[in-house]
């Protein structure tokens, strides 16, 4: 799994970089989970969730509770989670999970995406059945194998713990996100580089030459629509 980490990494560095588009996404993925749900991130787990990954990206406290205050303040405005699935060059796959208030808009904006640069849009579910959703965290300065040991005694399944130079890297069910978090946080680990649920691909491709500049060209695309909130695929990236 190394590979797929270096993509989330790489992912990650990129948004960090943005800081401004990065808390856009974030609140509203805030207020959304807050309206569905209690705006206590104490007796709403998804509501939770975001705000922990919100806070690895350095999201700022009065953005989390400005968009909280919001869902509280009675705002009509209702958002609706959305995943496309297509194509880019050479056999590359690629998922796109968008939270919008306009539906026709973020699908029109989508598929000129993907049709613009080279790809091509697919119906649902035609690429990610070929790819696993994963819990996955980042640890730094820990041993993959004395963590692994940890978790286990601790009674938490994990799919696998590797590690990539100076960091531990745990992957485990998307339903064991909490679970993990939780027993990593009773071990002293409050800090992640990442701390995520990815849809990580089963297999990998390599792109070279305009087959890749042209899928960077597509994924920036896609990432830059304001609706869009993830995006996914199965190149590698690594070097």
């Amino acid at each position: 799994m190394g590979r797929k980490w270096a993509n989330i990494v790489e992912k990650k560095t990129k948004l960090d970089a943005n800081n401004s588009k990065i808390y856009a996404k974030f609140g509203i993925e805030i207020y959304a989970a807050a309206k569905q749900g209690d705006p206590d991130p104490a007796t709403n787990q998804k509501l939770k969730f975001v705000i922990e990954r919100a806070k690895t990206y350095n999201v700022p406290k009065h953005v989390i509770d400005k968009a909280i205050d919001k869902a509280k303040g009675g705002s009509d405005e209702t958002f609706q989670e959305l995943r496309y699935e297509g194509f880019g060059p050479n056999g590359s796959m690629i998922i796109v999970d968008a939270l919008t208030n306009n539906v026709n808009r973020t699908a029109s904006d989508v598929r000129a995406a993907y049709g613009k640069n080279g790809g091509n849009m697919g119906v649902s579910g035609a690429v990610s059945y070929l790819f696993d959703n994963t819990a996955v965290f980042g640890i730094e300065n820990k041993n993959a194998e004395e963590l692994f040991e940890a978790l286990i005694e601790a009674e938490v399944d994990v799919r696998d713990v590797i590690q990539e130079d100076e960091q531990a890297i745990v992957y485990a069910e998307p339903t064991d996100f909490h679970a993990v978090q939780q027993a990593l946080n009773n071990m002293g680990i409050t800090q992640f580089t990442v701390s995520e649920i990815e849809m990580l691909p089963q297999n990998e491709v390599s792109l070279s030459g305009d087959d890749l500049i042209k899928f960077e060209k597509l994924i920036n695309a896609l990432e830059d629509l304001d609706d869009v909130q993830k995006v996914y695929h199965n190149v590698d990236l690594g070097e």
